[in-house]
């Protein structure tokens, strides 16, 4: 028996339910971890509530991050043998293959030694924030040395591994946050500017500190009506890559700006790197090299056990974490 974490009917944290049941072993092809940490993330509330891309059979667990110890080896597995300390990448299904759980069985090729000097909470902490900025990007958009990268909503967990990833490459990260309570924080976590977007103007500060050749990166989970002063200050070719839609509203087209700047405005999912053999195995090696050398560091916002899931993700919808919400197992 194990304990996991499920949901009957959709809507707020009250309907996470822990329950005991008689897990199954991993199938061919399959890991299955003892699980010691958990990493929070928005898709995972946004399931809970029935707004996600995926639409579960009820009941249903959900979760996409976890850290443990290898228990159990699928058939046709190599490299891995039980007692192996490890992380996983985010699946393309939560439904398929749900974190949430002492136990829990991901396919072998999403299963990474992690380094040992992670901590599981750390372990835990890793992999969708990672990706999700890498992928966007050095991936999609080659960040390079000394372009400007507009990164907003930027103290969450995948704000805050952009500005390190921003870091590494040598590009000036200009951090936008909503107040200015988190500056301090953001500067010495790395970002070279950061704007407080209800106090200060978004476009005049954008253009004052990019120049007149502008930002040639934009990368926003938001959208609504940022996009506006955002593309005002984009470069000519610039790209804005948008991975969310946290706004709740509408988000205007601003047409005679992308036309007349040749910019690109492209959606994005992490699901594109994730389902992309190659780009997972270059993505994985980067952010390896960056955990190993201490160029990427996780920033834990704060540390649940797993009988607070509940509170958890409270807190998760509370929009006051700075990095990451981990569940300890």
């Amino acid at each position: 028996m194990a304990r996991i974490v499920r949901i009957y009917q959709h809507g707020g944290p009250e309907v996470l339910r822990i329950e005991s049941v008689d897990v199954s072993g991993p199938g061919r092809g399959e890991v299955q971890i003892r699980v010691k940490a958990l990493g929070l993330n928005r898709a995972e509330a946004l399931l809970r509530s029935g707004f996600y891309i995926e639409t579960p059979t009820l009941p249903a667990g959900l979760g996409l991050e976890a850290a443990g110890i290898v228990e159990t080896v699928g058939e046709g597995v190599d490299g891995f043998v039980p007692g192996d300390a490890v992380s996983v990448v985010p699946p393309l299904s939560m439904i398929r293959w749900p974190a949430y759980g002492e136990l829990a069985t991901f396919p072998a090729e999403l299963v990474v030694k992690h380094p040992p000097s992670l901590s599981w909470e750390a372990a835990a902490a890793v992999w969708m924030q990672y990706l999700t900025a890498y992928g966007a990007l050095i991936d999609i958009a080659g960040l390079r040395r000394k372009d400007f990268v507009v990164i907003t909503a930027a103290s969450s967990s995948v704000g805050l591994a952009a500005i390190q990833i921003a870091n590494i490459v040598g590009a000036n990260a200009i951090a936008v946050t909503r107040a200015s309570g988190k500056k301090q924080a953001l500067i010495e976590l790395g970002a070279a500017h950061v704007i407080a977007s209800a106090e200060e103007d978004l476009e005049t500060r954008l253009k004052d500190i990019a120049g007149p050749e502008g930002v040639r990166v934009v990368f926003d989970p938001v959208g609504g009506p940022i996009f506006e002063p955002l593309t005002a200050a984009m470069s000519r070719g610039g790209i804005l890559i948008e991975y969310g839609g946290l706004s709740p509203e509408p988000t205007p087209f601003p047409l005679f700006t992308v036309l007349s700047k040749c910019l690109t405005l492209r959606g994005y999912l992490v699901h594109e790197v994730i389902g992309d053999p190659a780009r997972l195995e270059a993505a994985k090696a980067f952010i390896l090299d960056g955990l190993i050398s201490g160029s990427l560091q996780p920033v834990i916002a704060r540390t649940f056990a797993f009988d607070q899931i509940v509170e958890a993700h409270r807190f998760l919808e509370s929009n006051e974490q700075f990095g990451k919400i981990v569940v300890t197992v």
